[in-house]
């Protein structure tokens, strides 16, 4: 079995301690990738240092997180461009639109994101989208930008069937996480009626910890609760999830 964790912040200070032993765990439970969101350019040399350590099984992504976008946000999306010209990444990410921490650069957030999502058609890559509590706008700037090359991976999904086909209709994945094992969050009702081949695994460690680990640490080998948990809700075995959900996630990034 293979599994394929397609969002962890394995840089982050909270594996400082311990992240050589965490990272060792998630590929004992077969994890064997872990792909890396990119926050701002304080995260790059972390998550690039964590991708020399691991090739091939720690692969970075490059972007501008909505959260850090504040008045030096040009800056930042500069910078975001110098390494795409400078290497390949798997994907832009992560991007998007946050509109629960803070509103007051919304606007500076929509620009960012919309710069971004045009460089990955420029470079034909796929974008990983941060969309929470605003999946309706970031579907809706989307939809006019439909396009061959616009695809990728909506991340940490909680929304309804009718937000997971509209993001399906425009070419994208629905990366499940840890919200799917919590009990009152009606996530499985709405996976019930989605094809398994529209979903990718993650974890977004270290947040959003599965059941039974809900409000501790989350790390990548907790993605095998995540594959559990959604191949409850779909009827099948744990390994059936796996293939089909790496299968897809290897397809997303281009390596299948």
């Amino acid at each position: 079995m293979q599994l394929i964790d397609t969002h962890a912040h394995l840089y982050a200070e909270e594996f400082n301690d311990d992240r050589v032993e965490m990272i060792q765990r998630a590929l004992e439970a077969s994890v064997t990738r872990m792909y890396l969101p990119n926050i701002d350019s304080t995260s790059i040399e972390g998550m690039l240092a964590l991708e020399a350590q691991y090739p091939g099984q720690c692969l970075a992504m490059m972007g501008l997180h909505p959260c850090y976008v504040k008045e030096n946000y040009q800056e930042e999306l500069a910078l975001v461009k110098s390494w795409l010209e400078k290497r390949s990444f798997p994907a832009i990410g992560e991007i998007g639109i946050d509109l629960y921490w803070d509103k007051t650069h919304v606007k500076e957030q929509e620009e960012a994101f919309l710069t971004q999502v045009e460089w990955a058609k420029q470079y034909d890559l796929p974008i990983v989208i941060h969309s929470r509590e605003s999946m309706d706008l970031i579907l809706e700037l989307l939809q006019p930008l439909r396009h061959p090359r616009l695809r990728g991976i909506f991340h940490c999904f909680s929304g309804s069937v009718q937000q997971a086909e509209a993001a399906i209709d425009l070419g994208f994945l629905l990366g499940i996480g840890g919200v799917l094992t919590f009990k009152k969050s009606g996530l499985d009702a709405v996976l019930s009626e989605i094809e398994l081949r529209h979903l990718v695994l993650e974890t977004d460690a270290p947040y959003l910890a599965p059941t039974p680990f809900r409000g501790k640490r989350n790390e990548s080998s907790y993605v095998l609760k995540v594959a559990e948990k959604l191949a409850e809700v779909k009827g099948m075995s744990t390994s059936e999830v796996a293939t089909i959900t790496t299968q897809n996630a290897l397809q997303v990034f281009g390596t299948l």
